[in-house]
């Protein structure tokens, strides 16, 4: 499986029986959880902690607003792929998108998570700036064939 188009990442798994309800279809929650499994393996992928070090360290993505599309269910035994983007750097926040397919390639989830910039230190939002915002903006761009 590859990444849908417009977008550079993506993952694959399989639905699981702890998933899925009695008919066999993933829980509605579980989407989420999807894209929290996702977005961790594309920060992996992009490789910001290694560049960013101790900045990177010091923050995080606090989830502030979930808006979750079914379009049609994923089934107990469905291979997903979860493709990633970012789509918009705020002044604190950062929206990405989560496309989920089932193994015939057939969209069956768009998930839009605008999540707020957090100093953990602190614990206070705090704005995306300087090498954070160099290294997030970049991977905007390398985006292949974005679609809007």
């Amino acid at each position: 499986m590859m990444p849908r188009p417009g977008f550079a990442f993506s993952t694959a798994f399989k639905v699981r029986y702890a998933e899925i309800d009695g008919q066999r279809v993933v829980f509605n929650s579980r989407y989420l959880e999807y894209a929290d499994v996702a977005v961790t393996e594309f920060w992996e992928w992009t490789g910001i902690a290694d560049a960013l070090g101790d900045t990177w360290r010091e923050m995080e993505f606090h989830v502030r607003r979930a808006n979750v599309d079914y379009l049609k269910p994923l089934m107990l035994g469905d291979m997903v792929e979860c493709s990633v983007r970012i789509e918009r750097i705020g002044g604190s926040s950062l929206t990405k998108r989560f496309e989920i397919a089932n193994q015939q390639g057939e969209l069956c989830n768009v998930i839009e998570l605008v999540s707020v910039n957090v100093h953990l230190p602190t614990g206070r939002p705090v704005p995306i700036e300087g090498d954070v915002r160099a290294f997030l903006e970049a991977l905007m761009v390398a985006q292949p064939d974005r679609v809007a």
